[in-house]
């Protein structure tokens, strides 16, 4: 769970911009975005798949380019 303990001389605003940051930080929102709808296990597995096949090939690209 994300805490931001607020000093006795921080405005609310100034506390309300590092909670904001320390959630991006830890992704809390896309794990809330990404798990709003249920997924069965077959689409999940389909998805991570296809991600690996994205950066293997991105890897490549990269590779490629040095030589």
């Amino acid at each position: 769970m994300t805490q931001v303990v607020v000093d006795k001389n921080e405005s609310f605003e100034a506390a309300l911009k590092r909670f904001n940051k320390k959630v991006q930080e830890d992704r809390i929102l896309s794990e809330v975005r990404r798990r709003r709808f249920f997924e069965p296990a077959s689409v999940e597995r389909k998805k991570k798949k296809a991600a690996k096949r994205r950066k293997s090939l991105k890897e490549t690209m990269r590779n490629e380019e040095r030589d």
